[in-house]
């Protein structure tokens, strides 16, 4: 019995329209996208849209750029026709938004569909025109009354695709994601004025010229806004600049990490992941940063061709554009020693936490800060935008610490060392393989007795450095050390958070410097020929961790370790290591530093708690304990009366 056999023809052009719009229009929001970026494609300087019915029944948008000549018009509604390109090279220097030419007419064939435009000749004279497709079905080019610019009218989306229509949500949901990416494209071209309604009503007015905090400050709380603060670095030819908040604003979700590359709004989970690890050990694994993040770099060095919606790109050297945005933002969390901030708590200039180079790779060079940008680029003479802070003042010793403004203060300062506190722990280590505990580990339900507090705690602390101008006021619930500062605001430290802190910078300090024990019997592994590779490229840090060993063929012979693991948590991480899935000892040394310090509910002396707050005082990134909780609050006397409902701002 023959097979049915099917006859291969091509396809009739209003049909690859259709399929065409599958992809590249999904929902009024996609429409928008479209229209709006062909609007800045010719150099328009005010863009309106218009919506009803949350754009399935009208979405209008109308820009004063250049236009498209009558003769072209008919052009414009053809699938692959486009002004963006001429030849395949073309592709690897994108500097538009708009390339392929499928935009308009897959847009054309879901929708009753016009476009006017007029174009402006040297003369001053001014031609204008229009033409009309519905559903697919063109009309001929008609003159128009229009002056200036363009104006694309869609209605009726989707009413010839119900499957597509059905799937569309409630027209406030269509309204609302419309909203979101013209925000969103506002905030990457700040010289251009946008514009929003729906039904009537105006949703979005953004005047041209404005900075990128005052286009915030319309889309974002103002808490919010107040706390984000600027960056602008430059490495390996990638250039990051932007906003971030600080970490006591983080919120629950990731919706305000937005990512842009060359202008365009994207998802890049590359960035996306830079982001959040520039924050990592400032806030819990559970929250999300609120950052705005602009990647400039050559065309040449990112694909934008990946996906019809042009929302994803990819990068020719990831490596490099994730170690760029790492650095920048982590640049805007550094603020200097002294200053206190009234939503963390003290915040010291010590260099962000390094990680060690990845395998296989020298370590670059440090990050070269880009050059100003002109004044008014980031609000008022390009200062952080951060409440204003009292005037700096001089004190005995370290100072106070309120500064006037952000600066730079040596490590060196002539403060006295404190007593160290003992290292609990590392004589048993935590079980091989077992994952950093919850942040909040400490706590338990049950009853337990008081652990004794460690001996070094009731060491004499020498002055006048311990305290530098806290007074010790008492402690509550066993876990919360009370102080008042020079500037007579309270100060409030969680006693667990704190120590886990001086601990992890312990064990970090102390691993990274390769302290290494030996091993009367070596660790004898035989590993597989991409192990023994991996070997190679990660030996050298491996043994700044404290590793020693050879390898004679596929035989890895062990015999020194890092002196903080046991032999079955070394062998462990190793094979972790070799395998590609570890590259340091983080993790690890946050679980240690958590099942170490002393506990919730553990009464301190005195004597106890100034000799923890000093030596905390003296650790770097002290803000936050290795899991992302915050270690200090302070309140002033304004604070407080808001608290009190004594005064209202």
């Amino acid at each position: 019995m023959a097979l049915p056999v099917s006859r291969i023809q091509v396809l009739p052009s209003e049909l690859c329209n259709q399929i065409a719009a599958g992809e590249v229009v999904e929902r009024p929001a996609s429409v928008v996208k479209e229209l709006v970026e062909n609007s800045l494609d010719a150099w328009a300087t005010r863009v309106d849209v218009q919506l009803e019915n949350g754009g399935q029944g009208l979405i209008r948008v109308q820009d004063n750029g250049s236009g498209v000549l009558p003769d072209e018009l008919s052009l414009a509604v053809l699938r692959h026709a486009t002004s963006k390109i001429r030849k395949v090279t073309d592709l690897d220097s994108i500097h538009s938004y708009g390339f392929r030419g499928e935009a308009l007419p897959s847009i054309a064939s879901v929708s009753d569909f016009s476009m006017a435009s007029a174009v402006r000749g040297e003369n001053g004279s001014v031609v204008s025109s229009v033409i009309r497709v519905s559903f697919g079905e063109r009309s001929g080019v008609e003159p128009s009354s229009l002056h200036q610019g363009t104006v694309v009218e869609v209605r009726d989306l989707f009413s010839n695709v119900p499957a597509r229509l059905k799937f569309l949500k409630s027209p406030a949901t269509e309204v609302k994601r419309c909203l979101e990416w013209l925000e969103r494209q506002a905030l990457a071209r700040t010289d251009v004025a946008f514009s929003l309604m729906s039904d009537g009503r105006t949703l979005l007015q953004c005047l041209p010229g404005e900075t990128l905090a005052a286009r915030l400050a319309r889309m974002w709380p103002p808490q919010v806004v107040e706390a984000l603060a600027p960056f602008d670095a430059e490495r390996s030819g990638v250039r990051v600049h932007g906003l971030a908040a600080r970490p006591d604003v983080s919120q629950p979700h990731g919706s305000r990490i937005l990512i842009f590359v060359n202008g365009r709004s994207v998802t890049g989970k590359r960035v996306y992941g830079a982001v959040r690890q520039a924050y990592e050990g400032r806030i819990t694994s559970r929250d999300y940063p609120q950052a705005v993040v602009f990647v400039e770099l050559d065309p040449a060095e990112v694909d934008v061709n990946v996906h019809p919606a042009k929302s994803e790109v990819r990068f020719r050297d990831e490596s490099a554009v994730y170690a760029a945005v790492l650095t920048a933002v982590r640049s805007s969390l550094q603020t200097p020693s002294g200053e206190l901030d009234a939503g963390c708590g003290v915040k010291d200039g010590a260099s962000p936490e390094v990680t060690p180079p990845s395998a296989g790779k020298k370590e670059e060079a440090s990050p070269v800060l880009a050059e100003s940008r002109p004044m008014g680029f980031w609000g008022a003479a390009d200062s952080p935008l951060r409440r204003p802070l009292p005037a700096e003042k001089e004190s005995e010793g370290d100072g106070e610490w309120t500064v006037a403004r952000p600066h730079p203060v040596p490590d060196s300062r002539g403060m006295t060392q404190p007593a160290p506190f003992p290292e609990p722990g590392l004589r048993e280590p935590a079980p091989s393989g077992e994952d950093a505990p919850s942040f909040r580990e400490e706590e338990k339900t049950e009853p337990r007795p008081t652990p004794p507090v460690p001996e070094n705690l009731l060491r004499e602390v020498p002055e006048p450095a311990p305290s530098r101008g806290l007074e010790y006021l008492g402690q509550v619930a066993g876990t919360y050390l009370v102080f008042r500062d020079a500037s007579d605001a309270l100060v409030i430290l969680d006693q667990h958070a704190v120590h886990e802190r001086i601990l992890f910078s312990r064990f970090s300090e102390k691993g990274w410097h390769g302290a290494s024990q030996g091993l009367a019997l070596p660790l004898v592994l035989e590993l597989h020929p991409a192990e023994a590779g991996r070997w190679r490229d990660v030996k050298e840090m491996l043994e700044g961790l404290g590793y020693r060993g050879t390898l004679c063929g596929g035989t890895l012979t062990v015999d020194g370790i890092p002196a903080l693991l046991d032999r079955a948590g070394a062998q462990d991480f190793l094979r972790e290591c070799l395998a590609g899935l570890k590259d340091d000892f983080r993790a690890r040394f946050a679980t240690m530093a958590c099942r170490s310090a002393i506990k919730g509910g553990q009464r301190l002396t005195r004597d106890e708690a100034m000799n923890l707050v000093s030596q905390w005082l003296a650790t770097p990134d002290r803000d936050y304990c290795p899991h992302g909780r915050p270690t200090v609050l302070r309140r002033d006397a304004a604070a407080l009366e808001k608290l009190f409902k004594r005064r209202q701002d």
